[in-house]
């Protein structure tokens, strides 16, 4: 949240390992959204109605002539995992870090009736003000199978009752973890409160799936005489839906910030080698990616996200490279910059779309990183494969490659973009998960251009596509390309020429964390 000029970020974190349990709320503040000082935890199990466990939720700021923040959490009750909703309030409104919370004695302030599963029923999101003078909040769960967003209803912030009717549910998609649900303009690129409602607005409803590991949303209505979301015939509600990010990235939060007027998505990229004694090894687990600002496409059919401009102040060290001319099977390296640590932006051109490849028919039921698992950036292509080999080794020996392919299905064309992990470390552990990430990227291909943005940071590669209409986090872990042995390469796999237009790169330095 933003509340009187700090920004506080709180994540879950156990206090006593790098390994899950024994969960709290860390609490950290920063005033720019880079450099970061941690405080005392926020929340931890303190009370009977969260003994075992403080879980996710979300911070609503309540306005009046003082406003006031208040935390909604999840709370363990009993060996048996009953998960109750609770709050707590900032003991001193006056210092400026909050650094102290109190979670007073009438919690819990939502327990689960009957029609719901107690045991997967959590994660409150911010709530919002409707006309009526009623607050909303959402709470995630499932049943039979179906995700469900439950609805619950406050005049006083502290009596919640619960709707009817959720505000929404999708069959076969199973629990529904740290749900989303806000307004995004249909004007502009700016922010909306959560609460905002006004003409000229679509809504996003956005869930952690707790089968799969990954998230998706839809772009919708909000009916709010009936208190119901109805999505867009053009968003697929189910687990093939759109994605904020196609990569390492879970439990993602927004939140409005007033100073910049504008929407932050927050989200955790998870470890990849989710081997136990490692985690220990290292002391920690998980990294919060780099915030991003969101809004909707002009489309209006999906979300666009960029990193916060707050990050441009860690750049140093720039090179460029110009009208550079990429033929079938060549590389060219970008030199001049630390390529463990970089921010790289690049725009591809190309003179025809003739060569692209034909679209398989096989793989219109597969997601789109199984086709990058089959089409990688070894196997050459018409109209790609061409794009970055980031955290490589001088010889190639390892190496993340994003890239782009450009296929002919039907009368269009079809762009994926991946982030292949596969051959990014020469670690021989059968339990490190290297996937081939990938999405589709729905873009216009007239001006015969494609664009990537790629920040690289040691063991993660977050990259942007198409000015943020598609992102991907992926974590890795080479053995090689690390400090000063990693380099950076532009490359071109296909038999149509491609230039790189123009490429430039920083060296990031380190932000106070």
């Amino acid at each position: 949240m933003y509340y009187n000029g700090v920004y506080h970020l709180f994540y879950q974190f156990n206090p006593k390992g790098s390994v899950w349990g024994n969960i709290v709320w860390a609490h950290a503040v920063s005033t720019d959204l880079i450099n970061w000082i941690r405080l005392e935890h926020a929340i931890y199990p303190s009370k009977v109605f969260d003994k075992y466990g403080t879980w996710s939720g979300s911070v609503t700021i309540l306005p009046g002539n003082n406003p006031k923040p208040v935390i909604l959490y999840t709370g363990i009750v009993d060996a048996n995992n009953t998960q109750v909703q609770n709050y707590a309030i900032p003991a001193d409104l006056s210092d400026p870090f909050l650094r102290k919370w109190i979670k007073p004695d009438n919690n819990p302030l939502v327990v689960a009736d009957k029609s719901i599963n107690k045991t997967q029923f959590r994660d409150p999101t911010t709530a919002w003000l409707g006309r009526d003078g009623h607050w909303r909040m959402l709470v995630g769960s499932v049943r039979r199978h179906r995700g469900v967003a439950i609805l619950y209803r406050s005049r006083d912030f502290i009596k919640w009752t619960k709707a009817q009717h959720p505000l929404h549910t999708s069959a076969n998609t199973g629990n529904w973890e740290c749900p989303d649900f806000f307004p995004v303009s249909l004007k502009h690129t700016n922010g909306l409160d959560t609460s905002f409602d006004g003409d000229n607005i679509k809504h996003v409803l956005k869930v952690s799936l707790d089968v799969t590991r990954f998230e998706y949303y839809t772009i919708g209505t909000y009916d709010t005489e009936k208190d119901r979301y109805i999505p867009d015939d053009t968003s697929i509600d189910g687990w093939k839906g759109l994605r904020l990010d196609y990569g390492n990235f879970y439990a993602s939060k927004t939140f409005y910030d007033p100073s910049k007027n504008r929407r932050i998505l927050w989200g955790w990229a998870n470890e990849s080698d989710a081997v136990p004694n490692d985690s220990v090894k290292k002391g920690w687990a998980g990294i919060q990616a780099i915030p991003r600002k969101l809004w909707l496409d002009p489309s209006g059919k999906q979300l666009v996200q960029w990193p916060v401009e707050e990050l441009e102040a860690l750049r140093k060290q720039k090179v460029e490279l110009r009208n550079h001319k990429l033929d079938k099977g060549k590389i060219v390296e970008v030199k001049g910059i630390t390529p463990a640590q970089a921010d790289v932006e690049v725009t591809f051109s190309f003179p025809s779309l003739e060569n692209a490849e034909e679209f398989n028919s096989s793989w219109t039921d597969l997601y789109a990183q199984d086709v990058c698992a089959i089409r990688g950036s070894t196997v050459q292509g018409g109209l790609g494969p061409f794009g970055l080999l980031t955290l490589s080794s001088e010889n190639l020996e390892e190496y993340t490659p994003v890239f782009f392919r450009v296929f002919k299905a039907q009368n269009k064309y079809k762009v994926l973009m991946c982030s292949d992990a596969s051959m990014s470390t020469l670690r021989d552990n059968k339990k490190m998960y290297k996937p081939s990430f990938a999405g589709y990227v729905d873009v216009d291909l007239t001006d015969k251009k494609l664009s990537l943005r790629s920040l690289i940071d040691h063991s993660v590669v977050e990259s942007f596509g198409a000015g943020g209409k598609i992102c991907i986090t992926s974590r890795v872990y080479p053995a090689l390309a690390i400090y000063h042995e990693a380099h950076l390469f532009a490359f071109n796999n296909g038999t149509e020429p491609i230039s790189i237009e123009t490429l430039d790169a920083w060296s990031i330095d380190k932000s106070d964390r």
